[in-house]
């Protein structure tokens, strides 16, 4: 098998307190990361902020991603660009700026090293079927994110492995150069739409 593939349900993860709320780390590589010692390749997590203005922490040597999930949220990076975000748009940005954030907000946070680049997309899944084609760089490693944001769905993997996804859970796909290409189907079986991010890691 030329990928690891890790199941994450939301019952597993941890959540922990910040100066403007609760954050939960959904997934960190390498598995022994620390990110109190930022001491990592990448990380994701969600974060509910319930303060109306919050100073975000400094990191320099860290790029972010910030996608909105629930709310309205204006970001202010000094000496930089200000940007107004609504549900599932998101802003890309220098963690050793300072950033300041307005609005109480539900978001999704990719915190990429030196060395790694990264994308988040939303998937909207009606009742059917979507398929994701993998299509990995030649010589670079990658790691593939499925966060399930809203809805249950199912996910399959060269139609060998299957998956469910409910609210909150999050599979990881970790492939090295090797990898041929995975093809993924997403499906949704249910009345509801589904609403999937997909997270691209290269490093």
């Amino acid at each position: 098998m030329s990928y690891l593939l890790k199941l994450i349900r939301k019952s597993e993860q941890i959540t922990s307190l910040w100066s403007g709320g609760k954050t939960t780390q959904l997934a960190i590589y390498p598995e022994n990361g620390d990110y109190s010692k930022r001491d990592f390749k990448w990380r994701l997590s969600t974060a509910d902020v319930e303060v109306d203005e919050s100073l975000f922490t400094h990191l320099p040597g860290i790029q972010r991603i910030i996608m909105i999930l629930d709310g309205e949220m204006l970001l202010q990076h000094k000496g930089k660009h200000h940007v107004h975000l609504k549900p599932f748009e998101q802003d890309r940005f220098d963690g050793g700026w300072t950033t300041r954030s307005i609005g109480r907000v539900t978001d999704f946070n990719l915190m990429l090293a030196e060395g790694c680049e990264g994308d988040l997309n939303m998937i909207h899944i009606n009742s059917g079927i979507q398929h994701e084609v993998l299509d990995n760089r030649e010589s670079t490693n990658r790691s593939e994110a499925f966060y399930c944001v809203k809805g249950t769905s199912k996910i399959s993997i060269d139609e060998k492995e299957t998956l469910v996804l409910d609210q909150g859970d999050v599979v990881i796909l970790n492939m090295d150069h090797s990898c041929n290409n995975l093809n993924i189907k997403l499906s949704n079986h249910n009345d509801s739409i589904a609403k999937i991010i997909k997270v691209s890691i290269f490093y």
